[in-house]
Order: C-alpha cells, then sequence, then structure tokens
C-alpha cells in the first residue's frame, strides 16, 4: 500500500533580512540574498561544520550582493574559515558570486561537471547565442523577429550578473558523498530546470538542500534552449521530482534556493506535477481547434500579455511543454508554408 503524502506545511513564518539569519537545524542557517528581479530574492545556506563554514550558493555578481556576504562574514562567520562553496547550478542567482567568493576566502568551489561547464560556456562567450542557428529556432517556433530579438539580447547578459567562473573546482556527481566536516551529504543530481543541478540530503539532520528543484508557491522554470532544441526537458523535470518523492517522506524539512523551508515533500511534487498535466492537457485541447505553433501557446499557457522580462522563460516553458507531448505522441508537428512550425492534436 502507498503510503499517502502529507500536506505541505511551512516551517518559517517569515524570512530573514539580507544580512541576518536564521537557524533552520543544528549549525545550518538560512539566509537570503536579494535579487534585481520579479522573483527578489535568493536563499543561501551556511552550514557549521565545527572547524569551518560552508556556504551553499551565492546571489549573483553585483555590489549589494557582497554587501549582503560582507554582512554574513564578518557576524558570526568571523573567525572561522569558509571550507567548500556548492553552487547548486549554473544560473546567475545561484554561481555569481562563487568565484570571487572563493577567492577572497580560500574555499573550494563544488558543483557538477556539467553545470560548471555550461556556465563557463555561456561566461566565455555571451554573444553566442546571437548566431543565425539560434535565431532561426526562435523563427521557426513562431516568435517575430523583434521578440526573438530581445530574447537573444537577454541571453547574452550572463557575464553582467555572474563573476568569471573559477579556473578549478571539485566535481560531484550522483552518488557521491560530500563530507562536510562530521556531516556526511548524500549527492543527488535532478535535471529539467538545469541539466545536472545538485541536490544535498543530510540523513542524520533530515534536510534536503534543494536549490531549485522543488520549491513552494512557485514552479521553476523549465525550458527548451535553443542548444538542445528537441530535448524533452519537462520530462526529465517530472522524472527527477518522481525519484525524488521516492527517495523522501513528507518529514524530511526541505531547503528550497526561493521562497520557505518545507516539510510534505511528497505532496508538493503531486501538485507540482498537477499543474503540468493542466497545462499539457490545454495544450491538445487548444491544437485539437487548430493548428497553433509554440508562440501561439503563450496565450493559453500564461497570462496576457508578457513582458520582455518573462518572454524568454515562458518561450522555453512552452517549447518544453510542446516537446514532451511529441514525445507523448499527443501532438504532431508540420512546418507550414511560411516556415513556422505548427501543432496539431
Amino acid at each position: 500500500m502507498t503510503q499517502a503524502a502529507s500536506p505541505v506545511r511551512t516551517m518559517f513564518d517569515a524570512p530573514p533580512a539580507p544580512g541576518e539569519w536564521r537557524e533552520v537545524a543544528r549549525g545550518v542557517f538560512w539566509a537570503r540574498v536579494a535579487l534585481p528581479f520579479r522573483l527578489n530574492h535568493v536563499n543561501v545556506y551556511l552550514i557549521d561544520d565545527g572547524d569551518a563554514w560552508n556556504i551553499v550558493d551565492t546571489g549573483i555578481a553585483n555590489s549589494q550582493t557582497e554587501e549582503t556576504w560582507n554582512r554574513l562574514l564578518s557576524g558570526r562567520m568571523a573567525g572561522r574559515p569558509v571550507s567548500k562553496i556548492v553552487a547548486t547550478h549554473h544560473h546567475p542567482d545561484h554561481v555569481g558570486l562563487a568565484s570571487r567568493l572563493a577567492d577572497k576566502l580560500g574555499a573550494e568551489v563544488v558543483m557538477s561537471g556539467t553545470e560548471y561547464l555550461l556556465g563557463l560556456t555561456y561566461w566565455l562567450d555571451s554573444d553566442a547565442m546571437k548566431a543565425d542557428h539560434y535565431r532561426t529556432f526562435y523563427r521557426t517556433r513562431g516568435l517575430d523577429a523583434e521578440t526573438a530579438e530581445s530574447i537573444l539580447d537577454r541571453s547574452s547578459r550572463y557575464q553582467s550578473l555572474t563573476g568569471p567562473l573559477p579556473f578549478s573546482f571539485r566535481r560531484v556527481i550522483e552518488g557521491d558523498t560530500l563530507r562536510l566536516g562530521a556531516r556526511a551529504f548524500q549527492v543527488i543530481t535532478g535535471g529539467g530546470h538545469a541539466p545536472e543541478q545538485v541536490v544535498l540530503y543530510s540523513p542524520d539532520d533530515r534536510i534536503l538542500f534543494a536549490a531549485d528543484q522543488i520549491m513552494l508557491s512557485i514552479t521553476p522554470n523549465v525550458s527548451v534552449s535553443p542548444r538542445n532544441p528537441n530535448g524533452d526537458v519537462l520530462g526529465l523535470f517530472i522524472a527527477s521530482l518522481q525519484r525524488m518523492a521516492g527517495l523522501f517522506d513528507d518529514e524530511v524539512m526541505v531547503l528550497p534556493g526561493h521562497h520557505r523551508p518545507f516539510k510534505g515533500l511528497r505532496m508538493r511534487v503531486r501538485e507540482v506535477t498537477a499543474h503540468h498535466d493542466e497545462r499539457l492537457a490545454a495544450i491538445v485541447k487548444a491544437c485539437a481547434q487548430a493548428p497553433r505553433s509554440a508562440a501561439d501557446l503563450l496565450k493559453t499557457l500564461f497570462r496576457w500579455p508578457l513582458d520582455r522580462g518573462v518572454m524568454a522563460l515562458a518561450f522555453g516553458e512552452s517549447c518544453a511543454h510542446v516537446n514532451r507531448l511529441l514525445e507523448e505522441e499527443r501532438i504532431t508537428a508540420q512546418i507550414e508554408g511560411d516556415g513556422v512550425e505548427r501543432y496539431t492534436a
């Protein structure tokens, strides 16, 4: 008999103010770094291993983030070294300041290989995404030229939000054990939001550093990139969630990359899965009425109109849902006379 999932429960009434922290488990502290986006914060975590501190994620590379870290490092963290900085994935709000902090503190950066190399690629050649090959992807999926160019321009912002990635790092893979002092963390990787996002679990403390893989209130962006135009990233994301739900019960405390820590992982996985199932069904219904491009389906999936700040994320999500349905053979694709690929149920 399958155990029923427990309700999702938030664990704290309010988040810490920037530069402050709250203890969420023995020797584990939750802090927040402000972001200049609609999602205006990222959670970072400080782990006291007795001899040193360890950091999970950093925020973007800007002066406000550096000021927040200066307050944290000069407060309770003062007087002991920082041993490791775990960057859960390559997105700027998680890895942005990792290299600068590592250089300043003499710390070792810990990442998965895929996330390190992808971040390094974006940082070394941010303008690569402006190639005609990627421009063709957006146009074929139905975006007008102006919107496609705005997305390509935004894709070149990686350098402005992220310091140079470190020259060396410690690679972790699925199944590794990462030791931080007396604590042993199981390394798990999840896909969809990022290709090899690092999730850490402490069996002794029953805490899960989940990064952006599973969160309260929001679902992570799951986008198709023109680098992998036919990838079933949504299928990979859902499979990763289902695997996590099989590994951990609802009493494990989830420490996410955004919003508040919570318990009730299995129920939250059910909620996120149901959310995407509903969106997939809406696309099938729309494509049964008339052929639709990925750009057309933005109006089916999201509140309209979308501003430029979220268009790239929304369009990537539309393509991710389309690719999932193509994989399941619930819709078919055809490039029509105007060069746009449209889908029919």
